[in-house]
């Protein structure tokens, strides 16, 4: 894993320690911690600046594919191949709480803003929104034809948007798990969905190598962002700034 400063693209921190691939990284709120999951069945927690892995999380039975924060920084969940979402304690890397519910690979987790649910995709077809305190599964949002890859929580808590290999994006009410909106304009296999920090907007990133930019409210796409030569994996924004990765050759 490499930490980079974003100004001068000088590479300040390389994380290492891992026998197998990484998968997925996540930063805490302050910005001093990373999290990664790794295909060695792992969640390690690391110091940003000196590169330690300050904890490990060792609980899962088959490789760790998603992983995020918690809005507080003090618990990260994680979703796995085995099927599970496990939430932990970043501090003692204690195994808080295992979700279990799926009944295929868990690809894409993320927390909503309140820190007490936690939302999963998976390649079962469905999302589930979680309790985290009670583990129960309150809502299971079932209208993908495919795999569901990716997950995001919108700022106010009360929408959930998903990606999946039906080429689709649909926005799901959190509370009644109806979907309110599917965004259709991807020729290929949506791998990464992410909401604007205002809650206005839904940007996509798809097998097809392009990134789109979505109105939430009406649907309609008000951007294609073209220029990738692969698959753009995943979108994350930073202030106003959006940033995508793509993998090439998946």
């Amino acid at each position: 894993i490499k930490v980079w400063d974003a100004a001068t693209g000088e590479c300040v921190a390389t994380l290492d320690g891992l026998s197998r691939a990484v998968n997925c990284v996540a930063v805490f709120p302050d910005g001093r911690r990373v999290v990664s999951g790794s295909g060695d069945k792992t969640v390690k927690v690391w110091d940003a600046a000196t590169g330690e892995c300050v904890a490990t999380l060792a609980g899962h039975s088959d490789e760790v594919w998603c992983v995020a924060v918690f809005p507080d920084g003090r618990r990260v969940v994680s979703g796995s191949h085995d099927k599970t979402v496990k939430v932990w304690d970043a501090a003692t890397g204690e195994c808080v709480a295992t979700l279990a519910g799926h009944s295929d690979l868990v690809n894409g987790v993320a927390v909503f803003p309140d820190g007490r649910r936690v939302v999963s995709g998976s390649s079962d077809k469905t999302v589930k929104v979680w309790d985290v305190a009670t583990g129960e599964c309150v809502a299971t949002l079932a209208e993908h034809s495919n795999y569901v890859w990716s997950v995001a929580v919108f700022p106010d808590g009360r929408r959930v948007v998903s990606g999946s290999w039906d080429n689709m994006v649909k926005v799901w009410d959190a509370a009644t798990g109806e979907c309110v909106a599917t965004l259709a304009g991807h020729s290929g296999n949506v791998i990464g969905v992410a909401v604007f920090p205002d809650g206005r907007r839904v940007v996509s990133g798809s097998v097809d190598q392009t990134v789109k930019v979505w109105d939430a409210a009406t649907g309609e796409c008000v951007a294609t962002l073209e220029g990738h030569r692969g698959p753009v994996w995943r979108g994350v924004f930073s202030a106003v700034f959006l940033v995508v990765c793509y993998l090439p050759g998946f």
